[in-house]
């Protein structure tokens, strides 16, 4: 199901106008999109993606002041959910993800074709990568921050990010 992007912008600035209608016809077309997305990253089964969905809508509804009409909808979406999910695995609910959600390429999974281990894939990187990854992709953290907690430079941090991330898509690219 691809998102009809001129059609929900179109019902989020209704939204935002005070169309209750708008509203629910919004919430009611983001379902079935969100559960696609969210369903090709959540591998701890349905419950959690109904789960995140629900806190997907949630955050949708709270933030929707901070949405920026000149600016595409679909995007700020799932930008949300990408967040909620990211929380998912933080919790240690989710053990596996998208290749492109190691790298923050949120909405562009359709160029991926497999899930992958995430900790399995991490595990074969030197330590150094693997944990400046973690760090900075995983858990947060700034640059800055990771570096602190490896007692590194910032520049150094930089370097084991790209070279981790290069490795794990060629590695990804041959499976």
């Amino acid at each position: 199901m691809r998102p009809d992007e001129p059609e929900l912008k179109a019902l989020m600035i209704c939204v935002l106008d005070g169309d209750q209608d708008a509203y629910r016809r919004l919430l009611g077309r983001l379902v079935p999109i969100l559960r696609q997305y969210l369903g090709r990253r959540v591998t701890s089964g349905r419950e959690d993606v109904e789960d995140i969905v629900q806190e997907t809508l949630l955050a949708i509804d709270t933030r929707r002041i901070t949405y920026d009409r000149a600016r595409p909808f679909t995007p700020w979406v799932f930008a949300i959910a990408h967040h909620k999910f990211v929380d998912l695995v933080r919790r240690g609910r989710a053990t596996t993800i998208l290749a492109d959600d190691l790298i923050g390429d949120e909405g562009s999974g359709d160029a991926i074709l497999a899930h992958v281990d995430v900790g399995r894939l991490l595990d074969t990187l030197p330590v150094k990568q693997a944990d400046a990854i973690r760090a900075v992709k995983l858990d947060g953290l700034s640059v800055a921050e990771a570096a602190e907690r490896q007692n590194i430079g910032e520049s150094d941090i930089k370097v084991s990010i790209h070279r981790g991330l290069k490795s794990l898509m060629q590695k990804i690219g041959r499976q």
